[in-house]
C-alpha cells in the first residue's frame, strides 16, 4: 500500500476541489482495502473512502482522518456473467463489455468514476440504471468484520439510492457482479426517449451495441457530462440535484405553483414513479427558477452546457461552490415549493 500524509485531496476529485487529508492511502487489492479499514477502525481513525472522485464535495479544510483511495484491478467475464473489482474504471469497464458483445450497461457509457461506487448511487443514465443487472456484490462488513457477498435482493435498490447509500458507515465495497445479455450483438431494448430520437428508432427497439454506446456518449459531451481537463463544464460531479420524486398531492400543489408562474399553458414534466408518485426534472425547474446555463459570476458557476452540473471554472473553492448551491436550492424552493437534494456526497460540509 502506498501512504501519503498531508495529501491533497482534490486532485482525487472531478471537482478538483477540496483540502488535505491526514493520511492517503492507496490500496491495490482486496485484502490491503480490508486491512486499511480495519486499522482505522481498530484505532478509531476516521475513515474517508474514495474511488474514482466524481461524486465528491469535500470541505476546503479536507479531511481530519484516513482517506482510502480504492485502486484495485479485475476484469473478469464468464460468458453473460461479469465482476468488476471496485476500483476499475467504469467507462472503460462499460467499453470493454460493449466490445464483447454482452449488453445491459451499454446506455452507462461516460460516466465517471470507478465501478464500487456503482451500486452505492445505483447509477443510471439514459434508461438503464445498474440494479436492473447487477446479481451481487462482495464487500467488507465494518459491523461484523467479515467480507459479505449480498444479492440483489438485500442491496435495497431505487432511485439513486442503495442499502450502503443509507448507511455509508457500514459497508465498503470490493466487487461487484453483472448478468449481461447476449442479443446477438444488439443492445438492451431502449427506454430513454432521448436516446431513442437521437437514433431514429421507437422506444423499446434495439440498435447495434456501439452505436448506443456511442449515441449516448455523444449526447453526455454535448452536456458536458464525459470528463475533460481542458473543458471546465466537466470539472463537476455532473448532475449536481436528484430529479424530485413527489406524491400526487405534492405533484398537484407544484402544477398550481407552475401554472401561477409561468401561465396554465406550460406543464411541468412528469414521468410515472411508483404508485401515487411522480418524478419531475431538476434541470426543469432550476432553468424556470431563472438559473439558467452558464448563470453566475464567480469561479463557479452553471454548466454552459446543462443546468444540472454546476461547475469549476478554474479557481473555485468549495465554498463557493456551496454558495451557489445553496442559492439556486433557495431559488427553486421560492419559485416551486420544491427543495432539491444533492446528488453527491458532502464530506465536513453540507448544503
Amino acid at each position: 500500500m502506498q501512504q501519503l500524509h498531508d495529501a491533497p485531496l482534490a486532485p482525487l476529485t472531478t471537482f478538483r476541489l477540496g483540502g488535505s487529508a491526514t493520511r492517503l492511502i492507496t490500496a491495490t487489492t482486496d485484502a490491503e482495502v480490508i486491512a486499511a479499514v480495519r486499522e482505522a477502525d481498530a484505532s478509531g481513525t476516521p475513515l474517508l473512502v474514495i474511488g474514482g472522485g466524481s461524486n465528491l464535495v469535500i470541505s476546503d479544510k479536507g479531511f481530519s482522518g484516513t482517506a482510502l483511495r480504492i485502486a484495485t484491478k479485475g476484469f473478469e467475464l464468464d460468458g453473460g456473467k461479469l465482476e468488476l473489482a471496485a476500483g476499475e474504471v467504469w467507462t472503460d469497464a462499460v467499453a470493454r463489455t460493449v466490445e464483447a458483445g454482452l449488453a445491459g450497461i451499454e446506455c452507462l457509457a461516460g460516466i465517471p468514476g470507478s465501478a464500487g461506487a456503482t451500486p452505492i448511487q445505483n447509477v443510471g443514465a439514459y434508461g438503464q440504471e445498474v440494479s436492473s443487472t447487477i446479481t451481487e456484490v462482495v464487500a467488507y462488513d465494518r459491523e461484523t468484520h467479515e467480507t459479505v457477498t449480498l444479492p440483489n435482493a438485500q442491496c435495497a435498490f431505487s432511485y439513486r439510492h442503495s442499502r450502503f447509500k443509507a448507511d455509508p458507515e457500514r459497508y465498503v465495497v470490493l466487487r461487484v457482479r453483472f448478468a449481461l445479455e447476449d442479443a446477438g450483438g444488439l443492445s438492451a431494448p431502449l427506454k430513454y426517449p432521448e436516446t431513442a430520437r437521437a437514433l431514429g428508432v421507437e422506444a423499446g427497439d434495439r440498435v447495434p451495441l456501439t452505436t448506443a454506446r456511442e449515441t449516448v456518449l455523444k449526447l453526455r459531451s454535448g452536456k458536458g457530462m464525459v470528463l475533460d481537463p481542458e473543458d471546465h463544464d466537466t470539472w463537476s460531479a455532473g448532475s449536481f440535484f436528484t430529479n424530485p420524486i413527489l406524491t400526487e398531492e405534492e405533484f398537484a400543489a407544484f402544477r398550481a405553483r407552475v401554472a401561477e408562474r409561468l401561465g396554465p399553458d406550460v406543464p411541468p414534466p412528469a414521468f410515472p414513479a411508483g404508485e401515487g408518485h411522480l418524478k419531475t426534472s431538476a434541470a426543469w425547474l432550476i432553468d424556470k427558477a431563472g438559473f439558467t446555463k452558464g448563470y453566475g459570476t464567480g469561479p463557479a458557476r452553471i454548466s454552459t452546457k446543462h443546468t444540472l452540473a454546476l461547475t469549476n471554472r478554474g479557481e473555485a473553492t468549495t465554498e463557493d461552490l456551496l454558495a451557489l448551491a445553496r442559492e439556486v436550492v433557495a431559488g427553486v424552493r421560492d419559485a416551486f415549493g420544491i427543495t432539491l437534494v444533492n446528488e453527491p456526497v458532502t464530506v465536513g460540509v453540507s448544503l
